[in-house]
């Protein structure tokens, strides 16, 4: 069976009560956090496949597993190609620049680099008052 995810999405499985570890195949396509209860979040990164095994306490491969990540899809992304240039839209209702990879390299950092500096100014804003 394929397990098959978005990029920048997740998807929630229930694994066997005895799975002690995870182990992803390709952490650049995919990542996968155990929590409790036997539940496992995948989480695509980028596109491409990949796989996880999960094993018990003494080791033993309990699931072996394919990851298959797609590209992001859905009614409200827009893409626009000028020639080999892209850039993704996310538009509902109004378009907004969308953070996808594949798209043109000045775009994409473009959109990273204002992403990195608004992070970095909530992080070093001093704690508001109680």
């Amino acid at each position: 069976e394929t397990v098959t995810v978005t990029t920048d999405e997740a998807r929630i499985m229930k694994m066997p009560s005895n799975v002690a570890t995870i182990v992803i195949g390709n952490p650049l396509v995919a990542d996968a956090s155990l929590q409790a209860g036997g539940i496992l979040v995948v989480t695509g990164k980028s596109f491409g496949s990949t796989n996880f095994l999960a094993l018990d306490r003494t080791g033993r491969v309990v699931m072996d597993k394919s990851i298959q990540v797609l590209g992001p899809s859905g009614a409200n992304l827009v893409v626009v190609y000028n020639g080999a240039e892209r850039e993704s839209y996310a538009c509902a209702p109004e378009c907004e620049r969308r953070l996808t990879l594949g798209d043109s390299t000045a775009y994409f950092n473009q959109i990273l680099s204002q992403s990195g500096a608004r992070t970095d100014q909530a992080q070093r804003a001093p704690p508001q008052p109680r």
